[in-house]
């Protein structure tokens, strides 16, 4: 008995830290999204810093010169995309009532069904509050102006971007000053940390190809702003399962208020198409058997790291959820844990 309560009350103490822990990172979201966004930059940017280190290049000078590199990046897609940015979140109510006037005809139709010799009374009125395409406008507008919000923070972001590559080069060394064989202590944080900057390699290359095909296949159809969906289904695309059909509603939506229906469907196709291809195939060739999540944790870490740190928190939350089932994982006594986060071994079949 006195094992047992030792237990429950070991669980409360853990429970009600984790409470305490969660309230603290909300608090200080401010701080901790730009450092977030800092380090998964710095994961990126790894790769090719080492590349260049390997080939006797000074370290300060090979995080420079990547630095430099992003930097030039983000200042192409910023002027591409920022005039764009504004001049959407300007158009996004003319754009929803526009939506609310091609559907009204649509509503009009489904409450001329004769539903109510069943008893069911459906008003124009009522459809329209229960179902507001619209919001997805405002929602892209939101998102895409939130992002923005990040382009003021770009000197912390870099900076500590800067630093982290800058302690990563020297880290390893450190490790074996400190604990004197960092191979075999540090053995599970090295896998963590390559099958990571695996996933976000592949993920940020298959993401990018996802942008541009949908770019260029907005571009054709003549839909407002390609580019900037584009962008949308490139950031989103980091959300697997649902983050391709959140990407694909305000952009299909802006097609059919812009063309017509026929338009709509026609880029409802091409994500489709996009979608199939690179997430059926291209991906798991390259990804292998990946990480390995459950869609159900997929799904909740999404709408808990999104309810935790915004926007960013749903565009990392895949690799945030990672993060904490490889920690789980390696202790044993949190190991069941991870493997209830994975995804499931054998199909289940009925």
């Amino acid at each position: 008995m006195p094992q047992d309560r030792s237990t429950t009350a070991n669980g409360i103490l853990v429970a009600a830290a984790l409470v305490v822990v969660i309230a603290g990172i909300q608090a200080a979201a401010d701080i901790v999204v730009p450092c977030l966004l800092a380090t998964f930059i710095a994961v990126l940017c790894g790769p090719p810093v080492f590349w260049l280190t390997n080939r006797k290049v000074p370290t300060a000078i090979a995080v420079l010169l990547v630095i430099f590199a992003v930097l030039g990046v983000g200042v192409l897609i910023g002027g591409i995309a920022g005039s764009s940015i504004d001049d959407f979140t300007q158009r996004v109510p003319a754009y929803q009532q526009r939506l609310r006037v091609e559907l009204e005809e649509p509503m009009e139709w489904v409450n001329r069904l004769g539903l109510e010799r069943y008893g069911i009374n459906i008003s124009v009125d009522a459809l329209r509050d229960v179902v507001d395409p619209g919001a997805a406008m405002d929602l892209a507008g939101n998102t895409l102006k939130e992002l923005g919000n990040f382009v003021t923070k770009t000197l912390l972001i870099l900076l500590t971007v800067i630093f982290i590559l800058l302690e990563a080069s020297g880290f390893r060394a450190k490790l074996d000053d400190a604990f004197g064989d960092a191979e075999s202590t540090f053995t599970g944080f090295a896998e963590f940390a390559q099958s990571v900057k695996h996933y976000l390699a592949i993920k940020t290359a298959v993401s990018f190809l996802t942008g541009l095909i949908v770019t260029v296949w907005l571009w054709i159809l003549g839909v407002d702003f390609p580019i900037l969906w584009g962008l949308f289904a490139f950031l989103f695309n980091y959300i697997p399962n649902i983050g391709s059909i959140i990407a694909a509603i305000p952009a299909v939506l802006l097609a059919f208020v812009q063309h017509g229906s026929a338009t709509a469907l026609l880029a409802a196709l091409g994500y489709v198409l996009v979608n199939v291809v690179i997430g059926n195939f291209i991906e798991p060739r390259f990804m292998g058997e990946g990480l390995g999540l459950s869609p159900l944790v997929v799904f909740l870490s999404l709408v808990f790291w999104g309810w935790l740190l915004g926007t960013v928190g749903m565009l990392l939350s895949i690799p945030l959820t990672i993060t904490v089932k490889i920690a789980l994982e390696s202790n044993p006594e949190t190991r069941w844990a991870g493997i209830l986060l994975g995804a499931p071994k054998t199909p289940i079949r009925g």
